[in-house]
């Protein structure tokens, strides 16, 4: 991990060496390219790394102020790649900063370690995400009209908050690749990670790339609500075991995101767009309105909630078989302990009066047997 102070240096460029200083490295490089901007010859690269591209001015009516939107493009690619470093220095500052510390306190088991360390990465950036859509969603004024998600159709200009909030999110799921690497992964939860990390790159990079912004960020918002409940909840687990209320929580809204999400997709790919005047597919106007994608994008939302909705059943059918089984072996280590309870106290009874029964028999005088006259 990067910024730790290390008694032993290992060999440079092994990978010992890499992990421990990998922050320092991605800081290097970006302090390289902020320096390319104080030259000119460098400038014009630079920019193309830090701001957001394809700046669109729009003139609504001769009155008003021009609006400066965004569209995407190749060269977003450079700023998605700047702000990955950024997110992997981030990562090392909350690592070492805070999930440490509290690592050192806590004193968990490796297993625990690992993922009191994932949730702790992921409920920040759960936080920061949901707060930040949440903001973008009520200067659209959703709540009040729902069919702006597919009035209007091709979306091709974004405001700067809508454009540089894919760009981020994109830049933290590219980033979780490499800290798999950084962070030491246990070869047994790479395969969960990756499931999972992957699922988020191609859905966002998909809602951004086709135009479907509006639906992405609306489905994103309440998705990371729950997922922030769940991992804070855990996180609370690991400071004390008795804490899992939240869990509970988590289950009730898990399954209502998942039923908002199908009723959001099936409303705006089953019905908002196939009424849409722009119908067809134009790579230049960035339209994909045709049948062939809504129902591509439908069948890849509605297998990623089913495949999400399995695992959910599968983690709750597993904890209440681990709760029914510590209440069965509780209730036999209960039974035998209070049935002896009661056959001792028995038998001390009966102990105790045969006792007294001998020590009558051995203190009372002996019958004298009649002479005979």
């Amino acid at each position: 991990m990067g910024f730790r102070k290390k008694n032993k240096s290992p060999p440079v460029l092994s990978h010992e060496f890499v992990i421990q200083n990998h922050a320092d490295m991605v800081s290097c490089l970006a302090m390289v390219i902020l320096l390319g901007l104080m030259f000119e010859v460098t400038a014009k690269f630079a920019i193309m790394f830090i701001t957001v591209q394809y700046n669109v001015t729009h003139v609504l009516d001769e009155k008003s102020d021009p609006v400066n939107l965004y569209q995407y493009g190749p060269k977003d690619a450079a700023t998605v790649f700047f702000y990955l470093l950024i997110a992997v220095i981030l990562h090392a500052l909350i690592q070492e900063y805070i999930l440490d510390k509290m690592n050192r306190k806590l004193h968990l088991s490796k297993t625990k370690h690992s993922k009191f360390n994932e949730s702790g990465q992921l409920a920040a950036f759960y936080l920061f995400s949901f707060i930040w859509g949440c903001s973008i969603l009520t200067a659209e004024d959703f709540a009040t009209n729902p069919t702006f998600l597919w009035e209007g159709y091709p979306h091709t200009h974004m405001v700067f908050q809508v454009k540089f909030f894919y760009v981020c999110q994109i830049a933290y799921w590219l980033h979780a690749l490499p800290e798999l690497y950084f962070q030491k992964v246990r070869k047994e939860d790479i395969p969960r990670q990756l499931y999972y990390i992957c699922l988020y790159v191609a859905h966002i990079a998909g809602a951004y790339v086709l135009n479907l912004h509006r639906l992405g960020l609306v489905l994103l918002v309440p998705h990371y609500l729950v997922e922030l409940l769940f991992h804070a909840s855990r996180l609370f687990y690991f400071s004390d075991e008795n804490k899992q209320k939240g869990f509970t929580l988590w289950a009730l809204l898990f399954v209502i995101a998942r039923l908002l999400t199908l009723t959001l997709s099936v409303l705006t790919f089953g019905f908002g767009l196939p009424r849409t005047e722009n119908q067809g597919f134009s790579l230049a106007d960035g339209n994909f309105n045709v049948l062939t994608t809504r129902m591509s994008c439908l069948a890849a939302i509605c297998l990623t909630q089913a495949w999400m909705m399995w695992k959910f059943i599968n983690f709750q059918l597993k904890k209440w078989r681990e709760h029914s089984q510590n209440q069965a072996s509780k209730k036999k280590a209960a039974s035998p302990k209070s049935k002896p309870h009661k056959r001792e106290a028995a038998s001390r009874a009966g102990g105790a009066s045969n006792g007294v029964a001998k020590s009558e028999d051995k203190t009372s005088p002996r019958p004298r047997k009649a002479k005979a006259s």
